[in-house]
């Protein structure tokens, strides 16, 4: 058999979640294919819990070959593992993979680099999900601490709630070319540039005028929006109704809700928000909600870390996670007992 039939067999075990025998398989590819075999090998190890082992793998990959998927992939797992010294400059790498969509402007003035900031325009540029804009948008009040002028470019659906931090935005109508800045950066890139440690993580923003109350019962989140992850991270069809009857549905087509911030309206009356790790996690969390997030065994993000139930990014979150890859059916059953108990 050909070393590409050999490597296509590796690759469709691995597709069907036969990880055994596609670990098998690529170990017996790393001569002749290290970098493929060695990046495909650090994501099933790192699929099966063997976290350390899969380092090992990506930094063999990165040896074979400078590939941004590799030092992308150990980024993420040095960042679930809170070694933010070293995943920060490698979480850089996200600018190459293009399922990721990550900005890249050409503006006649530069990537900000740490420069002081005193009397300078900053263009700030939202990238990914909504919920990791939400997330990061807690570094723009230490740019402003700094003495910048901040400007933050990002969809529609969050320029009401972003305005509440005290930054102008900007959207799809000017060019970002016309918007002069004295330098710009990307939104995900400012804890490499700010030098966040685990310890001094800034608290969430901010989004000043919504006033909480409560005594408005609890509010449901059971599936993301973003198609390539949502496999792993959202409720199946099968789940989900059982989530939707401890609340309120928080989904837009239940709310009415036209933008984010009509949803923080909605959360703020709130007295607690059960989601899947989506937007409206973070946004609860950074409201300072009690929110508890279920988490997948397989896939949970780097943001939430492992082996722990709580977050140093959201002090009001609890999480619950799989303990077997795709069986909801124990978390929902955790979750029950919590608001039994509550």
């Amino acid at each position: 058999m050909s070393i590409e039939s050999l490597f296509a067999e590796a690759f469709a075990a691995h597709q069907k979640g036969d990880f055994a025998r596609a670990e098998r398989g690529y170990r017996g590819l790393i001569r002749s294919k290290p970098l493929e075999a060695q990046h495909n090998l650090g994501l099933v190890l790192g699929a099966m819990g063997r976290f350390k082992a899969a380092e090992e793998a990506f930094v063999a990959a990165l040896a074979a070959a400078p590939h941004p998927g590799s030092r992308f992939a150990l980024a993420e797992l040095l960042l679930a593992d809170g070694r933010y010294a070293e995943g920060w400059p490698a979480w850089e790498a996200r600018r190459e993979v293009a399922d990721l969509k990550i900005p890249r402007p050409e503006l006649d003035f530069p990537e900000w680099q740490g420069e002081a900031l005193t009397g300078k325009r900053l263009l700030v540029f939202g990238e990914q999900g909504f919920g990791d804009m939400i997330m990061m948008s807690r570094f723009l009040a230490p740019l402003k601490a700094m003495g910048a002028e901040v400007l933050l470019f990002c969809p529609a659906e969050l320029h009401r709630l972003m305005e509440r931090l005290g930054v102008a935005v900007v959207g799809a109508g000017p060019d970002p070319a016309a918007v002069r800045s004295d330098y710009w950066t990307l939104l995900g890139s400012l804890p490499l540039r700010l030098g966040v440690a685990l310890e001094t993580l800034p608290p969430p923003a901010d989004f000043a005028g919504l006033r909480l109350s409560s005594g408005g019962g609890i509010g449901v989140m059971a599936q993301g929006s973003r198609a390539l992850i949502d496999d792993q991270r959202s409720l199946p069809a099968r789940y989900a109704p059982r989530l939707i009857k401890l609340g309120c549905d928080l989904s837009p087509a239940a709310t009415g809700a036209e933008d984010f911030d009509d949803t923080a309206r909605v959360i703020a009356g709130l007295d607690l928000v059960i989601s899947v790790d989506t937007a409206v996690a973070h946004l609860a969390a950074s409201l300072g909600k009690p929110v508890w997030v279920l988490l997948p065994a397989r896939g949970a993000d780097w943001r939430w870390l492992r082996g722990r139930d709580d977050s140093p990014w959201y002090p009001s979150a609890r999480l619950f996670r799989q303990r077997v890859a795709g069986d909801w059916e124990p978390v929902l059953r955790r979750v029950e007992a919590a608001l039994a108990n509550r």
